[in-house]
């Protein structure tokens, strides 16, 4: 099956830009990198501004649903009221 000059130029087009559009990600992932390693390089921590970066992207329900199951699981294991990397290891034999 062969596709006419039309359909084949059209398909170019949409490789073409799909391609200019991956080099546009990649260069702006790496900008992304590059103000990850400023903001490191200044004292921030790095993992902390991901997870508030990735918090802003919620609304509020969601995000209020996301801290009652982590309250849930948390209670469940005997860590109710424990402040997150402020809890004591469980122990093994739990």
């Amino acid at each position: 099956m062969s596709l006419q000059q039309n359909a084949q130029a059209h398909l170019r087009q949409f490789i073409e830009q799909i391609e200019r559009l991956e080099e546009e990600k990649k260069a702006i992932a790496d900008d992304i990198k590059d103000k990850f390693a400023e903001a490191k390089a200044v004292g921030f921590d790095v993992k902390a501004l991901r997870k508030i970066i990735a918090m802003r992207k919620k609304s509020q329900d969601d995000l209020n649903a996301e801290d009652a199951v982590l309250a849930t699981y948390m209670h469940a294991l005997g860590m109710s009221g424990a402040i997150l990397g402020d809890q004591p290891a469980l122990e093994a034999a739990e």
